[in-house]
């Protein structure tokens, strides 16, 4: 009984302390006679940070985040008008966004007069930090800012502007799924009912239900202010005050400040397709999107924490770009994939190199290893020629200490890859009992083993980082098609897409997608360099001739087994049979598969 209320005193004194938040030295600003409440961490000789809550926080919302960057820089972060211990002005006009922009500048005038701040911005502290920097004032006074599920909303204004003019089916698709989002901001327009409403939900313990129902928010990271209840009413205005008039008559400009949109694919209330013009506006934008949800600075604040210093650091003279801001340079429009940084195995020749340039295309970082270093160079050079960045590294993934000692140096070199492509692969035909064991060995150490290895260590690296991501390993029509002539092969094949999917179950919890893509026959190098087992070495010569000759007639080309690899990384598809004669196979097998049996009699090879 001792010992549990000692418990029970410590967990609530831990609870208290992190309610309290971090040790800011408290300050106050006024901007036309409303006095809004700031908050310091940090030396304030170093370049000042300025942090911007949305609706319905606080600067609670950054105690998660505020005392790293507090090691390098000066943080301020301050109530905005209507929230926490800032004055309440009455009615809906004080809460437009041209008042919450002045109410930025004094803040960031009081609290860095002689240098421009940097600007970070969650919610409705974004939208309003957009507006800041699209005028002209910007240019002295903002250094930098990090947009964080907040948008333009005179961009937006001007997208849905677009749509209604020239209308296309993307453009309805993008209006119709944003509306069904936003549709609570159409609630928040009533007079009484969203009061009664929010009167329900404002208290703390209520709306970390809320948090942890929708986006799986961890409820001890909920950091809220006494004055949540009455935060959640006032802040009704900003809703009131701007949306209608913005979406009617929007005034989009274009910024010159270097800004980082990061996108949280996740997000209830806002689709990651609203962003799709921002580049239109910023001369200097960079984009990061992870598959995460609205309240990032809850959910995964280190991660947002090093998101933010790796921006920070890319606008010092002084310091070398990070890669991670290298990769989320957006020059023109956002693509899909851009700015992932990618790992293939077997990059060098077929499906490996076709799915590097594929990727290339779309924007992402490449670290492409192959057995053969000329041929992972070869396509790191192709794929810088289609404008991507790409490091070649030797690899034998079936040589699991030097697999996991490679995995390091990716993460210690370039970061945590979003994507992992375990592509590597070698083939055996012939019987399963005229296949030497230096054979066997060596197709099940790269197919399999190589597989799991991969897909082991940068999982880790991806469940440790927190925000998601995705692995394919490329198995073959092979696993569910037996053969008298290739199966061995097929064992390691069948290996992979099981273990495929057993990951993939293991990982979900984690948004970390997981896929096998199941090619048939395609017209790749792996059938030259076949050995067939039992057979002597002019007989095998004259067999793979002809193999291969068949599969260049056949005429499927590896570029299309790549094409069906980033259609199953966007849409998170588990298992992609892709050629024809795979799609029937794959179905035969589930559903008759005597009759795979019956096929399995026919000699391929040997």
């Amino acid at each position: 009984m001792y010992l549990h209320r000692v418990y029970s005193e410590v967990t609530l004194m831990a609870e208290q302390a992190l309610q309290a938040g971090p040790d800011w030295r408290r300050g106050s600003v006024t901007n036309d006679g409303v006095r809004l409440a700031t908050f310091h961490l940090g030396d304030e000789s170093n370049p000042t940070v300025l942090l911007v809550h949305g609706w319905p926080d606080t600067h609670h919302l950054w105690t998660h985040i505020a005392p790293r960057l507090a090691e390098k820089y000066h943080v301020v972060a301050y109530d905005c008008r209507g929230f926490g211990e800032s004055d309440r002005p009455r009615g809906v006009k004080p809460y437009r966004l041209s008042e919450l922009a002045d109410d930025l500048f004094a803040v960031a005038e009081e609290v860095s007069p002689d240098a421009p701040v940097h600007v970070v911005g969650h919610d409705w502290g974004s939208v309003q930090a957009w507006e800041a920097v699209s005028r002209p004032r910007a240019r002295t006074r903002i250094a930098s800012f990090v947009s964080v599920s907040g948008p333009n909303l005179d961009h937006l204004g001007q997208l849905l502007h677009d749509g209604v003019s020239h209308p296309t089916p993307r453009h309805l698709r993008t209006i119709a799924a944003q509306s069904v989002s936003s549709s609570y901001t159409g609630l928040f327009q009533l007079p009484v009912l969203p009061n009664l409403l929010l009167t329900a939900m404002g208290a703390p313990a209520a709306w970390k239900r809320f948090l942890h129902a929708v986006e799986g928010t961890p409820p001890e990271n909920v950091v809220v202010a006494d004055t949540l209840r009455r935060d959640m009413i006032s802040g009704l205005a900003l809703y009131r005050a701007n949306i209608r008039q913005k979406l009617r008559r929007p005034n989009a400009r274009i910024t010159t400040v270097p800004v980082l949109q990061v996108v949280n694919e996740r997000d209830i209330a806002l689709r990651p397709a609203i962003y799709e013009n921002t580049p239109t506006y910023a001369s200097k934008l960079w984009r990061r999107d992870t598959p995460t949800g609205h309240w990032l600075p809850y959910t995964h604040p280190d991660y947002l924490t090093d998101t933010i210093l790796d921006f920070l650091a890319a606008q010092s003279d002084t310091s070398p770009t990070p890669a991670s801001v290298e990769r989320a340079r957006v020059f023109t429009e956002p693509r899909p994939l851009a700015g992932k940084l990618v790992v293939i195995t077997g990059a060098g020749s077929g499906i490996g190199r076709e799915t590097a340039l594929a990727l290339a295309e779309r924007g992402c970082e490449l670290i492409l290893a192959d057995l053969r270093p000329e041929t992972a160079e070869q396509t790191a050079q192709a794929c810088k020629l289609a404008g991507a960045t790409a490091h070649p590294y030797e690899l034998d993934v079936a040589d699991t200490e030097a697999f996991v000692a490679f995995a390091e140096e990716v993460r210690d070199r370039h970061g945590v890859p979003d994507i992992v492509v375990n592509n590597a692969g070698i083939a055996v035909a012939g019987g399963a009992l005229d296949a030497t064991d230096e054979q066997l060995d060596r197709l099940f150490g790269v197919n399999l083993r190589g597989v799991i290895t991969g897909s082991r260590e940068f999982g880790r690296q991806m469940v440790e980082r927190g925000v998601g991501g995705h692995i394919v390993n490329i198995s073959s029509a092979a696993a569910f098609t037996p053969s008298r002539s290739l199966g061995l092969y097929s064992s390691s094949k069948a290996g992979v897409l099981l273990f495929s999917e057993s990951l993939r179950a293991e990982l979900a919890e984690h948004r970390i997608g997981v896929t096998a893509i199941c090619p048939g026959i395609v017209d790749t190098a792996i059938v030259s360099s076949t050995p067939i087992a039992g057979l002597d070495p002019e007989t095998e010569k004259s067999q793979r001739d002809r193999l291969n000759s068949f599969y260049q007639r056949r005429g499927f080309t590896p570029d299309r087994v790549a094409a069906e690899i980033v259609s199953a990384i966007e849409h998170n598809k588990a298992v992609v049979p892709v050629t024809p004669e795979a799609k029937i196979g794959y179905r035969i097998y589930r559903f008759a598969p005597w009759l795979s049996r019956i096929g399995a009699r026919r000699k391929v090879a040997g």
